[in-house]
């Protein structure tokens, strides 16, 4: 039997320009010429296209030593860049983008596009189609029958293992396999946070030196306050900001008012009566069901720690609370359709037992084991979390309530594994969570869960790959002298974002291990330590 050479090198066609003869070169080389002609596709140096292929694109530009085996099936706009191979049988369709070196196995899909179905009552070919598209770095091996799915971005130097179905971004130097594909381990090692040009000890550095100038960007000295940010009225809150932020960078209280001043106005702003702290407009319900007044339970009480002192006045709202009050209390928080507001009382209420606890104040007997009974007996077994509805109000809620229980007094969350799933299934949901989506509010609330359950070990090279990735999202985003606003994209820095930015950095960092580099670490509000004082079941 006849060998046929140039069917084999249409199915192995790396060797082509080595081993074909000169009449199947200018067969090549013609052909490549009029789909230029034709079509407009443009061809690098030594590139193949095999005859057996269906090359149907829109768009086709294939750099220097590129092919294109038997087989394969090419629609949409591709450009390739060199050396890189789509083996036979390989499908790429839609808006796709390979670096130099890619390699493709047979029998792959990359599929930079999908089907809408957002009318149930019309048949889902008729509906219109949606492409977001598919962009794969240098450097990359995937392997053969893999699926990868619009909208993903594969990284430089990683590999994706046979059989996987990619579904979210592969971080750069990672090995992926599975369905859904994750990391499994690393191919080159992680990157270094903090050893790069402008990394995390020229952060520090930069933002401790801009601190006073970030805090007299906002004081008042006619009225002595605070503000968010300049133009904007004084808050309880932009006082306690204040205070977190000169302690983080400077180690002291602000230097506008003396310490003892700063004290007795916190202590003053107190109602004796609920042991809440009202709004300075005179605004605020003074019960912890309001979220105003919740929130000063934390960032007062915290601000007066961080300065020596302490609130005059036990909570009394919480004091005087019977446990099945507190539960029905808790069962009537917005869990199906608002579980951040509902995380929110929670964190309120955690933090207001431990400073009566600290205080010595009397509370009803078995009010931590309610507050402590309800949260485990009612996390969702799928997500580790609490509540039901939108992933983002079920993350952002799971990191109130967290934080103001089982993080504030040491105690293990009832299902880490669970809360690791659905904070990586969240933090990969472009509708919900991407850069030009950040916030203080939802970075800091996939960061601290992460960073708590950290300790199990589980999907831990994906874990520290999204911390490297939020981190160097985050550092070069600080406005000099002015510091951080708190969605990245809006530019009007102030206060909260600030203080809740720098605090998400350290997490971000201790996650990747490099927490270190920063020199120092947060003592209020964002403290990672459980707060000091007695356990809420001594």
């Amino acid at each position: 039997m006849t060998i046929d050479r140039q069917r084999l090198l249409d199915h192995s066609p790396w060797t082509f320009w080595r081993d074909a003869d000169e009449t199947n070169r200018r067969r090549q080389l013609d052909a490549q010429r009029d789909m230029a002609d034709e079509r407009g596709y443009r061809f690098g140096t030594d590139c193949f296209v095999s005859a057996l292929a269906s090359v149907d694109n829109d768009d086709l530009t294939l750099g220097d030593r590129t092919y294109v085996a038997a087989g394969a099936y090419l629609t949409g706009s591709l450009v390739a860049g060199r050396d890189c191979s789509i083996n036979p049988y390989t499908v790429v369709r839609g808006d796709v983008t390979l670096g130099d070196a890619v390699r493709i196995g047979a029998h792959t899909s990359v599929i930079g596009f999908n089907h809408t179905m957002t009318d149930p009552d019309v048949e889902v070919f008729r509906q219109p189609l949606q492409s977001r598209g598919i962009t794969v770095g240098d450097d990359v091996w995937i392997g053969s029958h893999v699926v990868v799915l619009d909208g993903v971005t594969v990284g430089d130097r990683s590999v994706v293992a046979a059989g996987a179905v990619v579904t979210k971004d592969v971080p750069a130097g990672a090995v992926v396999g599975g369905n859904p594909a994750r990391v499994l381990r690393r191919r080159v090692p992680e990157p270094r946070i903090g050893d790069e040009p402008g990394g995390l000890e020229a952060f520090a550095e930069k933002v401790r030196a801009q601190a006073s100038v970030v805090l007299d960007r906002v004081w008042n000295p006619a009225t002595r306050l605070f503000t968010d940010r300049p133009g904007t009225g004084a808050t309880v809150r932009a006082q306690c900001d204040a205070v977190e932020i000169a302690d983080l960078l400077l180690g002291r209280a602000p230097g506008q008012l003396p310490p003892g001043e700063q004290v007795a106005r916190l202590r003053g702003w107190q109602d004796p009566a609920s042991g809440l702290v009202p709004e300075l407009d005179g605004t605020t319900t003074l019960a912890l069901s309001d979220g105003t007044a919740a929130y000063h339970v934390l960032c007062v009480g915290y601000a007066l720690d961080l300065l020596g002192g302490e609130f005059p006045e036990p909570v009394h709202a919480l004091s005087r609370l019977e446990p099945s009050d507190l539960v029905t209390s808790l069962k009537a928080l917005p869990w199906r359709d608002r579980a951040w507001n509902a995380g929110h009382h929670v964190d309120g209420i955690g933090t207001a037992l431990h400073w009566n606890l600290r205080k010595g104040a009397n509370l009803r007997p078995g009010i931590p084991e309610a507050l402590f009974g309800w949260l485990n007996l009612n996390t969702d077994p799928r997500t580790g979390m609490w509540g039901t509805g939108e992933m983002l109000e079920i993350v952002n809620g799971f990191y109130r309530a967290s934080r103001g229980t089982f993080a504030q007094f040491g105690v293990p969350v009832p299902r880490p594994e669970r809360v690791i799933d659905t904070v990586l299934e969240h933090a990969a949901d472009a509708r919900f969570f991407r850069p030009d989506r950040w916030n203080a509010c939802n970075v800091l609330d996939v960061a601290h869960p992460l960073w708590l359950t950290l300790h199990t070990g589980h999907r831990y090279a994906e874990v520290t790959a999204l911390a490297g990735t939020l981190l160097r999202g985050v550092l070069g985003r600080w406005h000099d002298n002015a510091g951080f606003a708190f969605r990245l994209d809006d530019g009007d820095p102030g206060l909260q974002g600030t203080e809740m930015w720098l605090a998400t950095i350290w997490y971000l960092a201790d996650i990747t291990g490099r927490s270190d580099r920063l020199g120092y670490r947060p003592r209020g509000v964002h403290r990672p330590e459980p707060a000091a004082g007695p356990a809420p079941f001594a």
